[in-house]
């Protein structure tokens, strides 16, 4: 029961915000007819019923030539900058996964160097529990080819 009341509350705020979103001015502003961007000419024109706001944005004629000349590709040296960068993260990430395997070949040799000591020992004691004095045993003394 308290979700549901939660889910409606949560929805009902929703709706509330997109309906105050929608009447608010976006940052780009139609054309209007009295402007000098419709046809008509003048000082002035257009710009008494629009305020400071006219100031402030643009025409979306304007913004949408403006974001056209900005989406084309960038000039030589911004590209060679670009460049640059994706070499030196390459570099980087190199660099750090040659410094993972080093870290790891290093424990994995100590703990085979570990591991081998250990069982050497393990021998040597088993050696000297199981030693007679007289000889030592003919597992230990016969040649492997």
């Amino acid at each position: 029961m308290r979700c549901r009341r939660l889910l409606l509350l949560s929805s009902a705020l929703f709706a509330l915000l997109l309906a105050v979103l929608s009447r608010s001015d976006g940052a780009v502003l139609r054309p209007d007819p009295g402007s000098p961007a419709a046809g008509v000419s003048g000082p002035g024109a257009g710009e008494s019923s629009l305020g400071p706001r006219r100031r402030l944005f643009v025409s979306g004629e304007v913004a949408s030539t403006f974001l056209k000349r900005r989406s084309k590709r960038s000039t030589r040296g911004e590209l060679a900058a670009e460049k640059r960068q994706r070499l030196s993260a390459d570099e980087r990430r190199k660099e750090y996964h040659e410094e993972q395997l080093n870290e790891w070949e290093n424990y994995v040799e100590e703990e085979q160097d570990e591991q081998y000591e250990r069982n050497r020992e393990k021998v040597e004691s088993w050696r000297q529990w199981h030693y007679d004095g007289l000889y030592p045993s003919y597992q230990y003394n016969r040649h492997v080819y």
